[in-house]
């Protein structure tokens, strides 16, 4: 009786061993960080300033640049930095609406034009189907608070354009922006 409990439980103590042999070297290995050349891995300071420095050398590159340092360029940047604690401390910014079209040839998807502290931005929304109703009821001229956690520029609009994650009307909430389901 002694050595078929002893022939049943040796395989197993030698098949348990593998296995936990085997997970300690899949540890050991997923531990390790694989450098990729690009997704996911973020890039040390000096990478990131070297590929910034190739970018700028191409025409799209020379172009941003003379952007930046151009008239257009100088008012959007001054524009930004207007709202720039607004958009780091999520608060309030009173709008009024004064268009209900973004500017020609605009592929920023649904929007309108909001004038902010005597500048006028473009407020970018990335509505559900059930949120665009309340959206179509703004008309120009309605006083808004507008909250938002992103601002962004491109030498293609002559506004900075403003990532719409909130909008109140007359005390009520018209749009709330829906996180993404599975992350960010």
């Amino acid at each position: 009786m002694k050595k078929i409990i002893y022939a049943l439980i040796l395989p197993l103590v030698v098949v348990s061993g593998l296995v936990l042999a085997n997970r300690e070297i899949k540890n050991e290995t997923s531990k390790k960080s694989i450098p990729k050349p690009s997704g996911g891995v973020p890039l040390s300071a000096a990478e990131r300033n070297a590929a910034l420095k190739k970018w700028e050398a191409t025409p799209d590159g020379i172009m941003f640049k003379k952007w930046e340092a151009s008239p257009a360029g100088k008012k959007v940047y001054a524009s930004e930095a207007k709202i720039r604690k607004h958009i780091s401390a999520f608060t309030n910014m009173e709008g009024v609406v004064t268009s209900l079209s973004l500017p020609p040839g605009s592929r920023l998807g649904f929007g309108v034009m909001v004038r902010i502290n005597g500048d006028d931005y473009i407020v970018k929304f990335e509505p559900e189907k059930s949120q665009l109703e309340q959206l179509y009821s703004l008309k120009v001229n309605d006083k808004i608070i507008i909250k938002s956690h992103s601002v962004s520029h491109a030498p293609k609009y002559s506004y900075p354009i403003v990532s719409g994650d909130y909008v109140e009307r007359d005390s009520k909430v018209i749009f709330k922006r829906v996180p993404r389901k599975g992350g960010c």
